[in-house]
C-alpha cells in the first residue's frame, strides 16, 4: 500500500467512526435536539454524487467512504425519523 492510500484509508476511517458516533448516541439518547433534519437529507445527495465522481476517476479511497458516508447517511435519516416520532409521542 502506498503512503498516499494509507493516509486516505485512515482520514477515511477516521470520518467513518466520528459519524457513526453521532448516529449512535442519537439512537440511544433518543433525541433530535441539536441535529437538522435536512442534514441528512443534504449529506444522501452529497454522498451519492460523490460516490458517482469517485467511481469515474476510479479512486476506491472514495468510492468506499463515500459509499460508507451513504449508508451511514440512510441510518442517520432513519433514527432521525424514529426519534421524531418517539418525541411526538411522548415516548423519548
Amino acid at each position: 500500500m502506498e503512503p498516499a492510500d494509507l493516509l486516505g484509508w485512515s482520514a477515511s476511517a477516521v470520518l467513518l467512526a466520528t459519524l457513526g458516533r453521532q448516529v449512535w448516541v442519537q439512537w440511544r439518547e433518543r433525541s433530535t435536539q441539536g441535529v437538522s433534519g435536512l442534514l441528512f437529507v443534504g449529506q444522501i445527495l452529497a454522498s451519492t454524487g460523490f460516490v458517482a465522481y469517485s467511481w469515474l476517476l476510479q479512486n476506491w479511497v472514495f468510492v468506499v467512504t463515500n459509499t460508507a458516508l451513504l449508508l451511514t447517511a440512510f441510518v442517520g435519516q432513519w433514527v432521525q425519523r424514529r426519534n421524531v416520532r418517539l418525541e411526538a409521542s411522548g415516548q423519548a
